[in-house]
């Protein structure tokens, strides 16, 4: 093999790799993306800590307090 042809095929390696490192950085995603879970657990309503709608009421029947912990936690969003 001479020094040229040693030459072009390292220049013609690197002109590949530059490619497919340009494609991977084009579309910005790999090529498996992470698996997750896209679940909500909604729980039963219970009309002492979430609040009720009676036909008595002209504002909403609100509790006074509401318990953080029995509501399902917001899920992430895609954007």
């Amino acid at each position: 093999m001479q020094l040229g042809e040693m030459i072009a095929n390292l220049f013609a390696a690197l002109l590949l790799a530059a490619l497919i490192t340009g494609i991977f950085l084009l579309f910005g995603r790999p090529l498996w993306p992470a698996r997750e879970a896209q679940m909500v657990v909604l729980l039963p309503v219970d009309p002492t800590t979430a609040g009720s709608v009676r036909g008595v009421c002209f504002e909403p029947c609100l509790p006074p307090r509401f318990d953080l912990k029995l509501a399902p936690r917001r899920p992430p969003s895609d954007s």
